[in-house]
């Protein structure tokens, strides 16, 4: 995992776990990593992992099955997809917003390059 500057290294790893719960790769009833084991795997301090694990717990999006493991929450991929939908409103879409007026692009534009992905992406599925 490469982790960028700008943002603290337990929340981009808290973006990778939700990412897994996204894709289906960690489901509710399987045990997620353990926090040694994903330390060790993304190579960082057991304590950063720890710290993600207690965000995401705070979050709701992962529950801690005592002497078991971390598991996620039943609701994780609609909790996630709801943290994610309002930061992506809040934060990213205005910006969005002012490359396309500052680079004239329209939505018109927009909208055929979003149908390629999609039908790029399901192919490739």
């Amino acid at each position: 995992m490469d982790f960028r500057d700008k943002q603290a290294i337990y929340l981009q790893i808290a973006d990778h776990v939700s990412e897994q719960i996204l894709l289906g790769r960690w489901t509710p009833g399987e045990r997620i990593p353990s926090v040694r084991e994903l330390a060790a795997e993304l190579e960082v301090n057991p304590n950063t992992v720890m710290r993600t694990y207690e965000f995401l717990s705070q979050q709701n999006v992962i529950v801690n099955k005592r002497g078991i493991g971390y598991f996620p929450a039943d609701d994780a991929t609609d909790t996630i997809r709801a943290f994610r939908r309002e930061q992506f409103l809040q934060n990213d879409l205005p910006q969005f917003f002012k490359n396309l007026t500052l680079l004239n692009i329209d939505l018109a534009e927009i909208e055929t390059r979003y149908g390629q992905y999609i039908h790029e992406t399901n192919a490739a599925q």
